[in-house]
């Protein structure tokens, strides 16, 4: 039982993170300058990708 809800989970997960991934790439193509950023918006995905890791990011 409890690794169909896992499984669940992880399923929903990654159709989020696919369906975000999707929209950052078309957002991308539509945007034409360069987006700047605050510092702490800097900092806020400097975060996450330390968490992530390298490899993770490169994906």
């Amino acid at each position: 039982m409890l690794a169909y809800i896992t499984g669940t989970v992880d399923q929903e997960l990654l159709l989020r993170n696919e369906h975000r991934a999707t929209e950052n790439r078309i957002l991308k193509v539509q945007i034409k300058t360069r987006l700047l950023l605050s510092d702490s918006e800097k900092v806020t995905l400097a975060e996450i990708g330390r968490r992530l890791g390298r490899k993770a990011l490169g994906k």
